[in-house]
């Protein structure tokens, strides 16, 4: 990594990975006008897992505990059902490492942060295929809308990431696996979860 970039971030109780999808409901002011800001600019927010806190502003000025590892998001569609509250959809995008960060006017968390370079592609291991077709089934059952449109099942890192976010995992164990940079260290972890949940050998 090298420099650093000025970045709002989205504190959430939940972890974005690359690649994945976000649906938002933004209704407090700060993050409406960071959407907005975002929207014409074309540029991205940050996501970030809450350690400790509230997403919601308790109006005392407090900023929640957060993760120092985020994922980008880029806002792909925008609907306002009523006045002052949008929905918002997100794709994620690299990683980041918040190396610093200051609450501005709005009360919107402003991070200095700098890039985490994409993982080394790897092909997908013979061993972790049952890995993937775990994955194919659960993206069976979800609407359409609900897992991207674009897959990679012979894709490592995408492989483990999707089953990172899909799986009913604690949220400091989904930041662990978005905080690895090695991809079937990532897939060795949940077929270890999983097979302690008896769910990797009917398949």
């Amino acid at each position: 990594m090298s420099g650093t970039t000025s970045l709002p971030l989205f504190p959430l109780r939940t972890v974005l990975f690359p690649g994945g999808l976000l649906p938002l409901k933004v209704f407090e002011h700060r993050y409406v006008e960071m959407t907005k800001t975002c929207l014409r600019e074309e540029r991205p927010f940050g996501v970030c897992l809450i350690l400790e806190g509230d997403e919601v502003s308790r109006g005392d000025g407090s900023t929640p505990e957060i993760a120092k590892v985020g994922t980008l998001a880029r806002i792909t569609s925008v609907d306002m059902p009523q006045l002052g509250i949008m929905h918002v959809a997100a794709a994620g995008g690299a990683r980041f490492e918040i190396r610093g960060h200051a609450t501005d006017a709005l009360g919107l968390v402003v991070g200095d942060v700098g890039m985490i370079p994409d993982e080394p592609a790897q092909p997908l291991r013979e061993r972790h295929a049952p890995l993937a077709k775990l994955l194919r089934l659960i993206e069976a059952k979800l609407a359409p809308d609900n897992f991207p449109p674009e897959t990679h099942y012979d894709d490592a890192t995408w492989v483990g990431y999707r089953l990172a976010e899909l799986l009913p995992l604690p949220l400091a164990v989904k930041q662990s696996m978005l905080e690895i940079n090695d991809a079937n260290i990532r897939l060795g972890s949940l077929a270890q979860f999983l097979e302690r949940q008896g769910l990797l050998q009917a398949l």
